[in-house]
Formats: structure tokens, sequence, C-alpha cells
């Protein structure tokens, strides 16, 4: 067993679902997007400043550029931008229980797309997976989750099912901590310029300066916004895109509970069992698979 690729995906797991119940408390006192933009733009920043201190240098290829580019336009403009709008009328307990969903989707789409071979148990995997998500979002649906911000979260993992399997490609083929800093604060920097043009079109400014806000803020950007993804590109490096999209299927236990804990939210028992059905599906998909 990799033990140290075990542990980089619960610390990672653990980062990447508090993001949710913190981004919630975002969005109640600022434009989603023109916040998100602002985190990245700091956020990016930092990690080039540091990457460019530790000697990396941009000498990435055409291609590499083309997928860093990709890659910060599909997570953090669509999957985080989508997000990001629809917790102003989602829960945050509902949309990381939708974001756990993403490996199933990588792997549809990997058969799809790819012709992955995809074994029987991996099929029946897929099916109990999506039928897990489909009992959470019919029973929040039907007791008032709104049905615009649900849909926003199934097309924002959605993207970031896109964006994992091109994340080879865009995490480049240099080793060290300066280029992979140089490439995740690139990739910000790109989610930042498009978050920050769609902002201007289409959203109404909106703050108001309150702590729970600048707690927020400053969490996300040092968080979920640079360890977490410094530890999600160093994983999937180590370990493949489909073995890394493995450790969404922690999300529901730690972001529900994280929810729970910051912002009161309350689980269904559908909820937990929905998300049981999910982390099963995944694990019969991964367990399909022959080792790399």
């Amino acid at each position: 067993m990799d033990l140290r690729a075990l542990l980089m995906g619960l610390i990672f797991a653990l980062m990447w679902s508090s993001a949710f119940a913190t981004a919630r408390i975002i969005v109640a006192d600022a434009a989603p997007l023109a916040a998100l933009a602002a985190r990245f733009l700091i956020s990016g920043l930092l990690a080039v400043g540091v990457a460019l201190a530790l000697g990396a240098r941009a000498t990435l290829t055409r291609a590499q550029w083309r997928s860093v580019a990709a890659f910060g336009l599909l997570q953090n403009t669509a999957y985080l931008g989508l997000n990001f709008i629809a917790l102003q009328w989602v829960e945050a307990s509902l949309a990381v229980i939708i974001a756990a969903s993403m490996p199933l989707m990588v792997a549809a789409l990997s058969w799809a797309f790819r012709g992955e071979r995809l074994p029987a148990l991996g099929l029946a995997g897929l099916v109990a997976g999506f039928a897990g998500t489909a009992l959470i979002m019919g029973t929040r649906l039907s007791g008032g989750a709104d049905p615009l911000g649900t849909l926003l979260c199934i097309l924002g993992a959605l993207a970031l099912a896109i964006a994992t399997l091109t994340l080879r490609s865009a995490s480049g083929a240099q080793g060290g901590l300066g280029p992979l800093l140089l490439v995740v604060g690139l990739q910000m920097l790109a989610g930042s310029a498009a978050l920050a043009i769609i902002a201007a079109l289409t959203e109404p400014f909106r703050l108001t300066p309150t702590l729970p806000l600048a707690l927020a803020f400053a969490y996300q950007i040092f968080i979920p916004g640079l360890a977490a993804t410094l530890i999600w590109f160093a994983l999937v490096r180590r370990i493949g895109p489909t073995r890394a999209a493995t450790y969404h299927f922690l999300n529901p236990a730690f972001g529900t509970a994280i929810a729970a804990l910051l912002l009161n939210e309350t689980l269904q028992l559908t909820d937990i069992l929905g998300a049981a059905i999910v982390a099963a599906g995944i694990l019969a998909v991964q367990l399909s698979r022959k080792p790399a």
C-alpha cells in the first residue's frame, strides 16, 4: 500500500470538503464570481511568486500551456464558479454530495470517449453510484431544494471530471515543488481572469464586510485554494487521475460534518443512504480496474 498517497488523499479530501461550507459563508456577504476571481488572483500570484523564488521557469510546451489554461477554466471557472453561484441557494451538504459523484463521471467519460474497458463490477458501480446521487437529489428537490442550484452543482461536477482527465498533461513533466507551484498558480490566474470577465458582464457587485467573510476568504486562499490544489496535482502525478478521484468519495462524510459544525445544517436519512450507495459505487468502479 502506498501510505504516502493514502495520507495525501485523506488530507486533500478534508481540505477540499471544507471549501463548500466556507464558500457558503462567502456568498452570503459577497458576489460569488467576483469573490472567487479575487481569491484565485491572490492565490495565483502567491503561488507563482513562491515558484519563481524557488527557481522555477515557465518552460512548458505549447501543449502544456493549453492544458494548464484548459484545466484552469474547467476547474476554477466552471466547477468552482458554478458551485459558488449554486451555494447562494442550496445547502453546502447537498453541493458536496453531488460533487462526490465526480469519480463516477470520470469513469463514465473514460469508458465512453477513451475506450477504457469497464468490467461488470465497474458497470454495476456506475449504475449504483448514479442511483445513489439520484436518490439524494430527488429527495432534496421534493423537499424544496432549489432546482437551478442543484443543476449548477451537477454541471460543475461534470466540468471537474473533464478537468481531471486532462490533469496529467496539465501537470507537466517537470519535478519539484517550484514547477508544480508554478503550474498551480498559472491555472488559478487563468481561472481568475475568466471569472473576472464573466462577473463584470453578468453579476451585480455585492459586498458586506463581515468577520466571517474575511476569515472564510482567507481560509479559502490558503487551504482549499493553495494547499489542497497542490496536493491534488501531486497526488494525480503520483497515482493517476482515476485512482486519485477515489478520494472524492470521502467528501460527503467530511463535507457534511463541516457544514453541520459551521452552518448547523442537518442530514436526512436518504442523504446518508444515498452517500453510502455513491461511495459503494465508486469503490466498485475502482476495484474493477487493473492497477496501472
